[in-house]
């Protein structure tokens, strides 16, 4: 029997179904078998750690998806997804991590069972979760099909929020509020990081007003100093220091739906060139949130934050945002459009964002980013209400 318990109701998940094969149909797939975590929960609600080993769905164009996966994990599946428990395959244990038989052998014996041997079926090629193995495999498996590269094919179908999932986010986002005000409370001088980290993991996963939190697909990002030049550094032991800033990104996240949140803080005074990019900084944000409006392509938010930069002598030529939903590690953004300036893509109202104008010095680094909602017309709503500035604890 289906899940007692589904995060969505069935109408939100057959509009994610028709969706989803009307995009296979349009791009010639009969089948298209899906295996990144996220994709797989946003269809049929699956929910487990279990990606360190080869699952998927199996999208029909005429009949309920399949879940499969190790047979071990049928019993989570069971339990997590909105279909009847015939649509829930488990294969042997004795192919995890074999050096003699692989997985997709009994995936392709599936795919021919139903009769799609000789078919055109999608696989997310260009994903974290689909080993070059795994595709031989099917192709020896499969040499009458033909292999299409269905990659983000969902994912581009997941941009525009339901109104279920904006409640998910705007939870998420009363969590990372609570997160950064934990944060900016508790750092001190001489206060080992890892304390610090525990106590974020803490407010992250007792979660605020009912709301439960989830873990994150990124852990806490808090690098301090010349450290903080780089921008994907975790922590250690070591201790906050006076005289430098440590940025920190991390994410609510609530039933899997993320809303990450970056803030920097500087224990002491700031120099000088610190205070002038934090102005620009502001300026930017501020900027690129009047540019992001329904109807406009997505990289008039780059330029217009570009350009706030480019006044105050910064050059930044990396993205500066990302499409944010449902998500598992190792990354919270949904891989489909970038804040670029040659980014064309046209906003659509309901679409999430996580506009991230970090900025990576030569010898310091400052975050000050927002989660955004494109409304139905003006400017983005940011989906979290903390001071858009540089913390200073002097």
């Amino acid at each position: 029997m289906p899940a007692a318990h589904l995060p969505f109701s069935r109408n939100e998940y057959s509009r994610r179904l028709t969706k989803v094969r009307r995009s296979m149909e349009e791009r010639g797939v009969d089948v298209l078998f899906v295996e990144d975590p996220s994709n797989m929960a946003w269809l049929t609600g699956y929910d487990g750690w279990s990606f360190y080993v080869h699952q998927g769905v199996i999208v029909f164009h005429d009949a309920d998806p399949i879940w499969w996966g190790r047979g071990q994990d049928a019993n989570g599946a069971i339990r997590t997804v909105w279909m009847s428990d015939d649509r829930v395959i488990g294969y042997a244990d004795n192919f995890v991590q074999s050096t003699v038989r692989h997985p997709m052998q009994d995936l392709a014996s599936i795919l021919r069972e139903k009769g799609y041997a000789n078919k055109r079926i999608g696989l997310e090629l260009e994903n974290y979760y689909f080993s070059a193995k795994a595709y031989l495999v099917l192709k020896e498996e499969l040499p009458q099909a033909e292999f299409i590269d269905a990659t983000a094919l969902v994912n581009w179908q997941r941009g525009v929020k339901s109104d279920e999932e904006i409640a998910f986010m705007r939870k998420a986002a009363r969590i990372v509020e609570n997160m950064i005000d934990g944060v900016m409370e508790r750092v001190e001088p001489g206060r080992p990081k890892n304390e610090v980290v525990a106590e974020i993991y803490g407010d992250a996963i007792r979660g605020v007003d009912g709301a439960w939190g989830d873990y994150a697909a990124i852990v806490p990002l808090l690098p301090s100093g010349t450290d903080a030049a780089a921008p994907h550094l975790t922590w250690d032991g070591r201790p906050f220091q006076k005289g430098e800033a440590t940025f920190f990104e991390i994410a609510g996240c609530y039933r899997r739906y993320h809303v990450p949140f970056c803030r920097t803080l500087y224990l002491g005074k700031p120099p000088q060139e610190m205070l002038d990019a934090e102005k620009a900084l502001v300026e930017g944000l501020e900027a690129g949130l009047e540019a992001a409006r329904p109807g406009r392509p997505a990289g008039e938010v780059a330029k217009a934050l570009f350009g706030a930069l480019e006044r105050a002598g910064i050059k930044k030529d990396s993205r500066c945002g990302y499409p944010i939903g449902i998500s598992y590690p190792p990354d919270w953004g949904e891989r489909t459009i970038s804040f670029r300036k040659e980014e064309e893509t046209i906003l659509e109202s309901g679409m999430t964002f996580h506009f991230m104008p970090g900025l990576w010095m030569e010898n310091w680094g400052l975050e000050i980013t927002e989660s955004i909602l494109i409304r139905e017309s003006g400017p983005a709503e940011c989906l979290c209400d903390r001071p858009r500035k540089l913390y200073v604890k002097d």
